[in-house]
């Protein structure tokens, strides 16, 4: 797979997870995206190292939509706001 196909994958699953979320701002919807990608890039080369499959095998595809989804679930975990949209 090539890496810019990896790269949308990520921008992709980032704006989805971003607009499926309500209440968002740009700068959420660029982080979302940032993240998206790293997640998408590093699912892709982990399992090419590790030998689960070639960079170019479709396999790749599913391991970078995984790993941006990944991500942006344990960024959420770690670092969302709490009592978002509350007055506190």
């Amino acid at each position: 797979m090539n890496l810019v196909v990896t790269i949308l994958i990520g921008v992709g699953v980032g704006v989805m997870v971003e607009l499926l979320l309500p209440g968002h701002t740009l700068s959420e919807v660029v982080l979302a995206i940032v993240l998206g990608v790293a997640g998408a890039l590093v699912a892709r080369y982990v399992g090419g190292i590790t030998g689960w499959f070639g960079t170019e095998q479709p396999e790749s595809f599913l391991a970078s939509a995984v790993g941006a989804v990944l991500v942006l679930i344990l960024y959420g975990v770690f670092f969302r706001r709490r009592g978002r949209g509350r007055d506190q």
